[in-house]
This record gives C-alpha cells, sequence and structure tokens, in this order.
C-alpha cells in the first residue's frame, strides 16, 4: 500500500493538524472535534460530523455561514458519544443546537446517546436526519450522503437568519423532502488505516449507487461512455423528483479529476436541458467524497428562491 501517511494509527490526527495550520479560523478540542475559533455569540449552534474520509465534509465546512463543529471519528467509524457532547457543550450559547446527522445506524445511535447526555446537563438539543441516498429503495433506510452538505448551507443560514431551534429544524426537514443523491465509481476507494479496497471493479465495468463508505453499488453494468452514464443516474432521480426547477450538486467521490468532473457537469447540464429541467442552482466540485474512489454523484432539489438565496449567502468555508 503506497499512502501519505505516517502511521496509520496517527492519520485522523495528522490531518486535522494539517487541516488546523491551514485555517487558522478553527480549534481542535477533546483531540478529534473541530470547533470555530471564535464561537457564535447568538443563534442555533450547528454540529454535524461522522467517520472521516470524506473531507472537506465535514470539518471544512466549520466556519461562519455553516457549522459550528464537527465530530471527527476514525476513517469510515462513527465518533464516540463523548466526542459528541463535547461538541454540544462548546458551541452551545443558549439558543439550542441543532445536530446534523446522516443516516448511518453508529452516527444516529452516538449522537443521539449524545443528545441525551447533553439534555440531562440542561442543554436545548434537536436534531435531523438526512437520508438522501436514493440507491436504498426504503426511505427510512436511505443513507445520508453528498446533499448533507446542502443541509449545512441552509440550516446555517436560516440560524444567520436569527431563526429558532424549532424554526431551524422545522425548515430544514421542509427542505429535505425534495433532497435526493445517487452516485457511481469506475473505481472503489482503498481505506488506509487497514489498505483493503471496499470492492473491486473489472476494468470495463462500474457501480452504480454505490455509498460514501467504499459500499458497492445496488448493481454493476459494462462501463459506459458519460453521457449514458449522466442519463442514467438522471432516470434514477426522476423517479423522485419531476420538477421543472432544480437545484443541482455534482459531487466528486475524491479520486476524479476536475477535469473529469467539467466533462461530467458538460452532459448532466445537457441531459437536463434535453428533459426540460432548468437549474436555477449549480454546484460543481468535491463536498463529501469517500477517500480515493474514482466516481461522482448527483444530488438534486426543488428549486426555492429562499434556499437559493441561502446558497449563495456569504461563507467563510474556502470548501463552499
Amino acid at each position: 500500500m503506497k499512502k501519505l501517511i505516517n502511521h496509520r494509527e496517527h492519520f485522523v490526527s495528522d490531518m486535522l493538524a494539517g487541516l488546523k495550520i491551514n485555517d487558522p479560523d478553527i480549534d481542535i478540542i477533546a483531540d478529534t472535534v473541530v470547533v470555530r475559533k471564535q464561537r457564535k455569540e447568538s443563534g442555533v449552534a450547528l454540529i454535524s460530523g461522522g467517520g472521516s474520509g470524506h473531507e472537506p465534509a465535514h470539518a471544512g465546512y466549520v466556519a461562519g455561514g455553516m457549522l459550528d463543529a464537527a465530530v471527527c471519528g476514525e476513517v469510515f467509524t462513527s465518533p464516540t458519544p463523548d466526542k459528541v457532547l463535547e461538541a454540544i457543550k462548546h458551541v452551545d450559547n443558549g439558543d439550542g443546537v441543532l445536530m446534523i446527522i446522516k443516516n448511518y445506524s453508529g452516527d444516529v445511535m452516538n449522537f443521539e446517546m449524545a443528545k441525551e447526555m447533553a439534555e440531562a446537563e440542561g442543554h436545548k438539543v434537536d436534531a435531523v436526519i438526512v437520508r438522501d441516498d436514493i440507491a436504498i429503495e426504503d426511505a427510512e433506510m436511505r443513507r445520508g450522503v453528498a446533499g448533507t452538505v446542502l443541509v449545512h448551507k441552509y440550516a446555517g443560514y436560516l440560524s444567520d437568519e436569527g431563526r429558532s431551534l424549532a424554526q431551524v429544524k422545522e425548515k430544514t426537514e421542509s427542505m429535505m423532502t425534495t433532497l435526493h443523491s445517487i452516485g457511481m465509481a469506475v473505481h472503489p476507494c482503498m481505506v488506509p488505516t487497514t489498505g483493503d479496497y471496499g470492492f473491486s471493479l473489472e476494468e470495463e465495468e462500474m457501480e452504480i449507487g454505490i455509498g460514501i463508505h467504499g459500499e458497492k453499488g445496488i448493481y454493476r453494468e459494462k462501463m459506459e461512455t458519460v453521457d449514458k452514464i449522466a442519463d442514467r443516474l438522471l432516470e434514477e432521480l426522476y423517479k423522485y423528483n419531476d420538477s421543472s426547477e432544480l437545484i443541482v450538486m455534482i459531487n466528486g467521490m475524491g479520486g476524479t479529476p476536475l477535469s473529469e468532473l467539467y466533462v461530467v457537469t458538460k452532459y448532466v447540464m445537457a441531459s437536463l436541458e434535453n428533459k426540460g429541467r432548468k437549474v436555477t442552482k449549480l454546484l460543481v466540485g468535491d463536498y463529501m467524497t469517500a477517500l480515493d474512489m474514482q466516481g461522482f454523484s448527483i444530488t438534486i432539489l426543488d428549486h426555492d428562491e429562499q434556499i437559493v438565496a441561502a446558497l449563495e449567502a456569504p461563507v467563510e468555508s474556502t470548501y463552499f
């Protein structure tokens, strides 16, 4: 295994140390919790997190206009409840804390445990669970993937508007009703702490419906041209959203060159235009990755003027 790491067991701590050097506006507390150096004096505080390996999510979005803290677990491993509790205690300014949780059993369990512990200490905490991955047929079991980043931005905007904890939760959950994503891969990711691949693909194969933790997809097919892949993924998304005006995110999975992501963008936009869909806001880049997986995901969301305004509002993160 050839990876740019010193020691497998220090991968996350070394990564966070480098992140802090690059961004002097953050601090690291409790070893693996990334927080804003200047704590927000008022407004709902936002916490997200999960296993590492999805950078820049979530630590890269700890910034004005987005998150107040990100709780980082080991690679593809949920952070423990005590770390989440430390984050809650650090960011709570009295206006309440909203946790944004991706729908994985470990994340949900550990964040909910931390919520109970924090409430026992007098903190006001609530949560939203992101389930945007349509690769899972059962809506309750759908995983939180790249759409989670749009939730961070929208909730951050609502907090900056001075909305209450209940209002931020209600409006965020309403926004998520039309938030849907699906991804694909041409090469799996290698986990640097184990040296293992999540699955294997032959040279002429592609995986449709992959997860962000190296999970294989819902089906495997012969590799197609980019225009046909774009059509395929969008057809899956259209089953859940037939809106004529859409917000679209094209997300790289970590190992996809930006040049190829722009090729994807050309054909995704052409496919949308051919179907009569108007894109009112487009985001292209690496927002939530799966280490060095080669592939991309598409996220769509109903057009809403307030959501577009939220996505275009100033943010201090260099990754959004």
